[in-house]
């Protein structure tokens, strides 16, 4: 079995900074993608930024702004978070697609981000 666990959501200002984390543990001998998406209030689900080896790729409301980046030995994914925006606010959920043993595809349990002054 494959868990997710997220942290680092919370309040802050217009302007401010956070980091998501999502540690990835059990059983998993290969990463494919580790992607970040977000659902805000009354909309549905997006992708806002993923992470293929090297490549990464970003929602176009987010480019400039946040950051994805993993750790492999810790297959750990973030994403770090400049210049939050109220629109920004929403749940940010973490995803990942195991590729070996089987492929499968996980997702944390989300993780509140509010950007409120």
């Amino acid at each position: 079995q494959v868990k997710l666990v997220e942290s680092g959501g919370g309040l802050v200002q217009p302007g401010g900074s956070l980091r998501l984390s999502c540690a990835a543990s059990g059983n998993i001998f290969s990463i494919g993608i580790m992607a970040w998406y977000r659902q805000g209030p009354g909309k549905e689900r997006e992708l806002v930024a993923g992470i293929t080896g090297d490549i990464t790729n970003y929602a176009d409301s987010v480019k400039g702004r946040f950051f994805i980046s993993r750790d492999r030995a810790r297959k750990t994914v973030y994403l770090q978070m400049n210049n939050l925006k109220p629109e920004d606010t929403a749940v940010y959920y973490c995803n990942v697609v195991v590729i070996a043993p089987m492929r499968s595809d996980y997702w944390g349990q989300g993780t509140q981000v509010t950007v409120s002054s």
